[in-house]
């Protein structure tokens, strides 16, 4: 009975991971798409151990992608190889991960946009006329300064700001008030007629 190549590619992975003292590089392990990643001494550096991989030969470079925790490794940021098992859980989160977007960007995509088409977009409710005549209550600040309130009609604002009474009629509570207009100016400055009176020096006493 023959062996089968996986068999075979197994044993030869773990005969190279072997680290002999006459051996000068060895094998540290794979990732899922059959790249290898070795180990060897430097002799130029003080037998400084170096880390290196090895791409498929079946592959295209263009095709190359190493995955994060074997570029930590080859990197010296990360101690401890990854395993097969760590590589395996790395790819289902992923892939995971794609699915939860793809399903965010569909709910996103469900929802009206202001780039949408003008029939895709949801009609606007108009303004009612009472939400814009609305009374607001009046602050005691604005009741000094003389602050409109109230959204009447353009002969009422004329006539406040004659500084006329206004009726505001019988059935909304109000009376006829007299309101002084907040743009009528001051004439003259205080102390404008303030003159100031004539010095005559004394005669001083001599000892």
């Amino acid at each position: 009975m023959s062996s089968s190549p996986r068999a075979i590619r197994s044993f030869w992975y773990r005969w190279k991971s072997f680290k002999f003292p006459w051996r000068k590089r060895w094998l540290v392990g794979s990732d899922l798409t059959g790249n290898t990643y070795w180990e060897f001494k430097d002799a130029l550096n003080q037998n400084r151990v170096r880390r290196i991989v090895k791409y498929n030969r079946h592959a295209h470079l263009g095709d190359v992608k190493l995955s994060p925790q074997w570029i930590q490794w080859l990197r010296h940021t990360r101690f401890e190889a990854p395993t097969i098992t760590e590589q395996q859980h790395d790819e289902i989160r992923l892939h995971q991960i794609k699915l939860l977007a793809a399903e965010a960007d569909k709910r996103w995509a469900s929802k009206p946009s202001v780039l949408d088409a003008p029939e895709k977009q949801q009609p606007m409710l108009p303004l009612r006329p009472k939400d814009l005549a609305a009374d607001a209550p009046q602050t005691e600040p604005e009741q000094k300064e003389g602050v409109i309130s109230h959204v009447g009609s353009p002969d009422e604002l004329k006539e406040h700001a004659e500084g006329k009474d206004i009726d505001h009629g019988r059935f909304k509570g109000k009376t006829k008030e007299k309101r002084k207009s907040p743009w009528k100016q001051q004439r003259g400055v205080p102390g404008d007629d303030w003159q100031p009176r004539a010095w005559t020096p004394g005669s001083s006493k001599r000892s």
